[in-house]
């Protein structure tokens, strides 16, 4: 008998990060804590809102962690949890993987 493939994990993982947006922000905050403005920077395309509900969600999984700052207005900064830094290999390795992804392709059409 064959080992059975998992799929049900795989399932989960993609549940708390799958999507357009969220590896984007977690790479981003892997280079250490960011301001709002500062991930919309990073990131791009993303509107304020979906950042909003995106960090929300990474924050209710225990990924990131937000600290507001008491000043005027208020700062809040993001930063990625220690639970959400062990992803941070998966997403380097994903990372090196679209670049070399992008040079096989782009090859390809030259």
């Amino acid at each position: 008998m064959k080992n059975k493939i998992q799929i049900q994990p795989v399932m989960d993982a993609l549940e708390i990060i799958g999507g357009k947006w969220k590896f984007p922000i977690l790479y981003s905050l892997c280079g250490g804590k960011k301001r709002f403005k500062d991930l919309l920077e990073d990131i791009g395309k993303i509107t304020p809102k979906m950042l909003s509900s995106e960090l929300k969600s990474l924050e209710c999984n225990g990924l990131v962690s937000r600290k507001a700052i008491a000043t005027v207005p208020v700062t809040v900064e993001y930063e990625i949890t220690e639970y959400g830094k062990t992803l941070e290999p998966v997403l380097r390795h994903i990372q090196k993987w679209g670049m070399d992804h992008r040079k096989k392709v782009i090859n390809n059409l030259n």
